[in-house]
């Protein structure tokens, strides 16, 4: 089983609860692509792919805001025969006024059912994303949705330290989807 990292827009800084995750469980592995500051998708997919098809299987995939469109614009184009699930922290929404110019090629998101096991989290007050934004996005990735209340964009500004509550629900994901019997022919 392996656990893939998935950042965003400009890293995840040491105060993130990625980062904090990756010092509790050190066999967490960060997905590093070459430009935190100017993503460009076709780049991160490829770079997202190649650690999917490295990583010893079942996969999942952790992602945090822009994380979660790559997963989305990944999963619609690449094989996921060996990602079990995700777990999507505070999707941004490209439509929104604001959304940064040097993201815009995340801009088409893509709003495919995802090909395996998926799980929202999204806060009632991201200053990136409306609550129905997240909501929309769930449903049409066929994930289930997770309220946060108000924690911000959940990411270090949030306060949330080793964020308890997501590495639970990361659990959770993959508890229930070891125990669905469809698991065993994707």
């Amino acid at each position: 089983m392996s656990v893939l990292i998935l950042p965003g827009y400009f890293g995840s800084g040491p105060a993130h609860w990625q980062s904090r995750w990756q010092a509790l469980h050190p066999g967490l592995q960060r997905v590093e692509q070459r430009d935190w500051q100017q993503p460009d998708c076709a780049e991160w997919m490829a770079v997202l792919d190649a650690a999917v098809q490295k990583a010893d299987g079942p996969v999942w995939l952790v992602a945090h805001s822009l994380g979660c469109l790559l997963v989305a614009h990944w999963a619609a184009q690449h094989d996921s025969g060996k990602v079990a699930g995700a777990l999507l922290v505070a999707p941004p929404n490209p439509w929104r006024a604001g959304y940064p110019a040097a993201c815009m090629s995340f801009a088409t998101l893509e709003l495919a059912q995802l090909p395996f096991a998926s799980v929202v989290v999204a806060s009632r007050n991201d200053p990136y994303a409306a609550f129905d934004f997240a909501d929309t996005a769930a449903a049409a990735w066929g994930a289930r949705l997770v309220d946060a209340g108000e924690a911000g964009h959940i990411n270090a500004e949030s306060n949330l330290g080793d964020w308890p509550q997501g590495w639970a629900l990361l659990e959770d994901l993959q508890q229930s989807a070891s125990l669905d019997p469809l698991m065993d022919q994707r």
